[in-house]
């Protein structure tokens, strides 16, 4: 648990850290500020679990066919560069990062050119198709949240090594943790596979993915998390894929429903173990930050909606989506493939993530 005497001034560096986000939707963020800011009140670094939605490309290293390091991905990045970012340009991580004053870019763990240096600034886990059921990772061979974990116990040890235990220590105990995942739990295991939806009616599967998160944040905090922002699943029934699968023209209802339900499940789920563990943690309301910006585009510079930025828009993402075409500005796009957003929508979610940081630690 954070000691009493640092509550204070990190609710004024979050406060501040909010305000400051607040530009991201116009790309003029004070950097050098948040920095100082940062630097003053102790955030330490900043760690990474979860699927595509913050995997900066540790599928790359992996033999599975779920990969974005090919064109048009990237193509916002810098230089135009694809990384394995299911997106056209950063992560809602990457710009948090940034924000803090830490780096422009989370790199990937198991990135071959990781930098010493890159441990100190943080790192992400995070694996493209993972959940928090390990069945789903499986079915796409790629980390489970407990394979996440024993990276990041790895982490631990090579930081240990270059700056001592206590420091070590020290830097996890001040990071902001951050956990991202759930929709491939839903879209590519419940609803596909019949293996899930055999054993547990789709409540019932909420309830155990939100037992296993609970679970996963228990071990996080026995090995050091203690500031931990957690993202809700989006309006899976949004999504292009979706609403071409189930052949309609807009949101699919039911599947909206689910994804509600499961977010106030991770909720309740937290509220336990703030109360059992202590841990400062913020919920990230990303399904109604997306479902605002389909609902009123304008108000966020936004124009389209309905399909992604790739191909048709439709239907492509991942593999499906490699060497097309894509629209001229995906900065007024919504989603970028027929799954993912785009970094645009990723700024906006930041954003949310930043605010809702503050906001804890003002309870």
């Amino acid at each position: 648990m954070l000691k009493a005497t640092m509550v204070l001034p990190n609710v004024k560096l979050l406060i501040l850290l909010a305000l400051a986000l607040i530009p991201l939707l116009s790309n003029a963020v004070d950097i050098h500020q948040v920095r100082q800011l940062a630097a003053k009140n102790n955030v330490s670094c900043v760690l990474v679990f979860g699927d595509s939605s913050v995997d900066p490309g540790n599928n790359n290293r992996l033999a599975t066919t779920m990969k974005g390091n090919f064109p048009p991905y990237g193509k916002d990045f810098f230089n135009g560069r694809p990384t394995g970012r299911f997106t056209d340009g950063r992560l809602p991580t990457d710009l948090i990062a940034e924000a803090i004053g830490f780096t422009k870019v989370i790199p990937a763990f198991l990135d071959p050119n990781l930098k010493q240096a890159d441990l100190l600034h943080g790192v992400s886990f995070a694996s493209a198709a993972s959940g928090y059921d390990d069945f789903t990772a499986n079915l796409s061979g790629v980390l489970t949240v407990s394979k996440q974990l024993e990276y990041f116990k790895h982490y631990i040890i090579h930081l240990k090594r270059m700056v001592g235990e206590e420091k070590a220590k020290y830097i996890i105990g001040n990071a902001i943790a951050v956990l991202s995942m759930g929709t491939n739990d839903f879209l590519q295991n419940y609803y596909i596979e019949p293996v899930r939806s055999m054993q547990y009616t789709v409540e019932e599967y909420e309830d155990y993915l939100a037992s296993r998160m609970y679970q996963d944040i228990k071990e996080m905090h026995r090995l050091g998390i203690t500031r931990l922002v957690v993202v809700g699943v989006p309006p899976l029934g949004c999504m292009p894929l979706v609403k071409t699968i189930m052949n309609q023209n807009t949101c699919v209802e039911s599947y909206n429903r689910v994804a509600f339900a499961f977010n106030s499940k991770i909720k309740a789920k937290l509220a336990i173990l703030r109360h059992t563990l202590g841990i400062r943690d913020a919920y990230t309301d990303c399904y109604s930050v997306i479902l605002n910006a389909i609902k009123s585009p304008k108000e966020f510079g936004l124009e389209e909606t309905s399909k992604g930025c790739c191909g048709s828009g439709t239907a492509e993402y991942g593999d499906t989506c490699k060497g097309l075409t894509t629209c001229p500005d995906a900065s007024k796009y919504v989603f970028w493939d027929a799954v993912h957003p785009t970094q645009k929508m990723y700024q906006i979610i930041a954003n949310e993530a930043m605010m809702a940081l503050n906001d804890a630690l003002l309870r």
